[in-house]
């Protein structure tokens, strides 16, 4: 007979859920009438007796007690039992404990929580763990003399012949704080000043004087990993005479799994979420870098592998750390029961919070330089008239346009004007000539002005946008410098007749090829010395992926090896970056992209959905690309996709799927007042209903032929030449003219201009859409306005009258055209007026005698953030926004503001935003 769950005592129902758990943890579970510490190693005792009262479970291991559990219910904030379970500790039967302090384990936990305690340990805390240990590891721990957090108090000194002052320093205090047992510690080193090294350094005294029994080190990418393990096995500790990997096993994981002798396993992120999952990874998924596209999944997927317990690794060191510590990847590090080491090169606020702001050793770029560990660089921007303001093809001409998946060209004749903005350079059009042009200006330069005195190019690395892009780049250099193949090579993971690894081992070490052009493959982390020039043919809105690629230059080189490579270069003293886009100039975030599932391929997330996948994320994020494929697709395409629907086109298909996750379209179908259950069952039936077309497998390979074969037109008419440098008066005026005159000409046309213009008829409130919908009219032709360019053009013109640089989001619109409409008298980022707003209106509630509680308070300034990047909030955005829904949502909400919350943030949207 099925037991209802429901109908159990709370603690009941965590005592089931925990018994699960210990049976896949190897335990067994008994009670206490059917005791038998001979049935396994593991036995695990319900409601065992101790003088303090029965504790939930006492455990033996060979027969020894040696720890207990202390069940609570779901919901339980565990911190506060870890005394009662000291208590049950304290109270064990005197004939059961044969030596002092026996019985040390202790765990707290609910069906879904648990934290731990080792009573052996030197001022022994709790902490958050996966899920329990299994008995052979309590059975290990039982027999050795100490601790590992008491090994770790008596590390021996270490000798530090041929490290540097930086490594030293970052392997000292990590220690000590390893052993003050602060589980999370981040490590900040330049590009080039050997966090690599440096963990095999600590890894070894780990392993020889802590009693470390596996280490994994994680990359970013498949090639990285290669790169790291050579680098263990080539490392010599000093004082053994032998090679780290004569004296340690050393594994890079693979599809196979876990090698059980290795102590040190090297892999990527994702190979070792696919390993816990079972779940199935193709080399491009291992091989591309996510730095812009993080994986974002907040759903928990990871779950507990028996036959990679929490225990297997006693550290977890992350190299670049900055996408692994987010969605899916996070939950793979807080899977293991292990200290998480963090190296970086650039760390970010998020960074820095995620390792409790325990930031052990710092050495900084410009240090480095300072102390000859990298060499300086200096910045040749080249703008040219198509690269600043895109270009126009007069109707008639005839333009090929390339099939991206095939590259088979066609022809069309344009039948009116073709315009585009600089933002679609090189991703749905591709402008030869201005590639060429600054090719052309860089090869100009080169023995004048970058390299005076030379004559051989130097090892030069060209940033392209994607494979295609590369590809165009890698001929038109051959084309621009006159050069075989030899001397331009494309190094991407999609290169054609070559082994990517044997093209970077040339490009580091030969004297051909001369200019590489990659992707994302050169990007982080590769060493190639000899590099002197670094150009930038792709913007970059990471700050911390800039800082990476930027870094692919710093490495310094002898004279020597340099001239094997560059035979006429002196020294190299610094490296040039040809920033030919902007890339210096633009807005960059340290914060993580909040898109849905970026990082899932269109074919596999339309897969998933086929399959049953039924989450808000993958339902929002296919319809957002479907919507995106179609601006894009061509009529042929278009009426293709209709047929094979059966009268359904891209952007009804993309309607289907949001509505089944609106919640207005669900209070629709269903009351609010109803049951949880009908909700749900009302929810699901709509995803269901809204992904039955999905079901047609012709239909699925139509859309997936259709987005790889997005087309690419070809510029070929508009010519380019180079502009002068920097941001003169001329440009910055006409930027303002036409900012103003767009503002006149489309005033009575968009909502929001209506609004900011207060004209009578106007609604009352800016939307999130009014806004956006005034953002693309600016991108759109003849206008091509961006926000950030507008601003910088003010900047120029008035610097006095504005403060502060944009935010890129909305908001800055808004107070561009406020400011150009002198409704405001200097012009600064909305977050800066909204917190000196916000406190005023604090002061006001006060002084009306509303005085908020800590939570509240701090829900009040989430809601003050939101605004101030998003130009209004609404019960939805408290449902789906991740800053809310970490806080308990809009049943927390209201939990806290009653029936007052509605016009309170109607309240908080008129005083900080209008």
């Amino acid at each position: 007979m099925r037991v209802n769950e429901s109908a159990f005592h709370p603690e009941d129902k965590a005592r089931s859920l925990i018994d699960r758990r210990l049976v896949l943890c190897g335990w067994v579970v008994q009670s206490r009438e059917d005791m038998n510490l001979g049935a396994g190693l593991g036995v695990a005792v319900r409601e065992f007796q101790t003088a303090s009262g029965p504790v939930d479970y006492g455990l033996f291991v060979g027969r020894t007690l040696c720890g207990v559990i202390e069940a609570k219910s779901e919901g339980s904030t565990l911190s506060g039992f870890s005394e009662q379970a000291s208590r049950y500790i304290a109270g064990m039967p005197k004939h059961l404990v044969r030596e002092p302090g026996q019985v040390r384990f202790e765990y707290v936990a609910t069906g879904t929580e648990t934290i731990f305690r080792d009573h052996a340990d030197p001022d022994p805390v709790s902490r958050r763990v996966f899920t329990f240990h299994r008995p052979e590891t309590l059975g290990r721990w039982l027999k050795e003399p100490a601790t590992l957090r008491g090994r770790l108090q008596a590390m021996p000194t270490f000798l530090t012949d041929g490290l540097r002052a930086c490594q030293i320093e970052a392997v000292s205090n990590l220690e000590r704080s390893m052993a003050a047992n602060h589980p999370r510690a981040l490590v900040q080193m330049a590009t080039g000043a050997g966090k690599t090294f440096t963990a095999c350094t600590f890894s070894y005294r780990l392993l020889a004087h802590a009693g470390f029994k596996r280490i994994l080190f994680l990359a970013d990418r498949a090639n990285l990993v290669r790169q790291t393990r050579d680098e263990y096995l080539a490392y010599r500790p000093p004082g053994t005479g032998r090679s780290f990997s004569e004296i340690y096993n050393v594994q890079k994981l693979g599809g196979a799994g876990l090698d059980k002798d290795a102590e040190i396993v090297i892999a990527t992120i994702q190979r070792v979420y696919s390993v816990l999952t079972g779940k199935d990874l193709s080399e491009e998924d291992e091989e591309a870098s996510s730095f812009e596209q993080p994986n974002t999944e907040t759903e928990r997927l990871v779950t507990y592998n028996p036959s990679i317990p929490i225990e297997t690794f006693d550290l977890v060191i992350t190299d670049e750390c900055h996408r692994s510590i987010y969605g899916t990847w996070r939950q793979v590090l807080d899977y293991f029961d292990a200290f998480t080491v963090g190296l970086t090169a650039t760390p970010s606020l998020h960074t820095l919070g995620f390792f409790g702001k325990n930031l052990v050793a710092q050495y900084p770029y410009e240090r480095s330089v300072v102390d000859g560990v990298n060499v300086g660089f200096d910045i040749f921007r080249i703008r040219t008239e198509i690269g600043e303001r895109g270009a126009t093809v007069k109707k008639g001409y005839e333009l090929p346009v390339r099939d991206k998946r095939t590259r088979v060209q066609r022809y069309e004749t344009l039948e009116a004007d073709f315009s585009y903005t600089p933002d679609q350079i090189d991703r749905t059009v591709l402008a030869p000539n201005q590639i060429r042009t600054v090719l052309e200006t860089y090869r100009d330069t080169l023995f004048t002005e970058l390299f005076p005195g030379r004559t051989e190019v130097p090892k030069t690395l060209i940033f392209a946008k994607d494979d295609h892009h590369a590809e165009e780049i890698t001929q038109l250099v051959r084309e621009v410098f006159g050069k075989g193949n030899d001397f331009a090579k494309k190094i991407t993971y999609k290169t054609d007749g070559g082994d990517p690894e044997a093209l970077i081992g040339a490009f580091r070490n030969d004297y051909n090829p001369r200019i590489a052009i990659t992707v994302d493959m050169i990007a982080t982390g590769t060493d190639v010395k000899p590099l002197e020039v670094l150009i930038f043919l792709r913007d970059v809105r990471s700050e911390l992926y800039f800082e990476q690629m930027k870094g692919r230059g710093a490495r310094t080189i002898s004279a020597e090896k340099l001239r094997e490579v560059t035979p006429d270069a002196d020294a190299k003293t610094r490296f040039v970056m040809i920033d030919a886009v902007g890339v210096s100039e633009s807005l960059k975030t340290v914060s993580q992209p909040l898109e849905r599932n970026r990082a899932i391929s269109f074919d596999r997330l339309i897969d998933e959905i086929a399959a049953g996948r039924r989450d808000d994320d993958a339902f929002a994020t296919l319809a957002g690309r479907l919507a995106a494929l179609d601006r894009r697709i061509g009529e042929r395409d278009r009426a293709a996709i209709v047929k094979a629907s059966g009268g359904v086109d891209l952007s009804g298909l993309a309607g289907r799927l949001l509505s089944a996750i609106d919640p207005d379209a669900l209070a629709a179908r269903v009351p609010k007042e109803a049951p949880e259950a009908e909700q749900k069952a009302a929810r699901d039936a709509a995803k269901d209903d809204a992904a039955t077309i999905l079901d047609d497998p012709a239909l699925r390979r139509l859309l997936k032929e259709v987005k790889a074969a997005a087309d690419i037109r070809i510029d070929t008419v508009s010519t380019d030449a180079v502009v002068s440098s920097g941001w003169d008066e001329k440009k910055a005026a006409d930027t303002v003219d036409r900012f103003q005159r767009f503002l006149e000409e489309r005033r009575d046309e968009l909502t929001a201009l209506q609004i900011l213009y207060r004209l009578p008829y106007a609604a009352r409130r800016l939307t999130y859409e009014a806004v956006d919908d005034l953002r693309e009219a600016l991108r759109r032709p003849p206008w091509l306005l961006e926000p950030v360019d507008i601003w910088r053009a003010y900047k120029r013109l008035a610097s006095d009258k504005v403060k502060g640089n944009p935010a890129g989001t909305l908001a800055d619109i808004v107070m561009l055209v406020r400011y150009a409409l002198s409704q405001a008298e200097t012009l600064e980022p909305l977050p800066s007026l909204v917190a000196g707003r916000f406190n005023l209106w604090l002061g006001r509630e006060e002084k009306a005698g509303r005085v908020y509680t800590e939570e509240q308070r701090a829900w009040l300034m989430a809601i003050r953030d939101h605004l101030a990047v998003n130009i209004e909030i609404r019960p939805e955005d408290i449902v789906d926004a991740p800053e809310f829904a970490g806080r308990g949502g809009i049943l927390r909400a209201r939990a806290l503001f009653g029936v007052r919350l509605p016009a309170l943030l109607d309240e908080l949207t008129d005083t900080l935003v209008a």
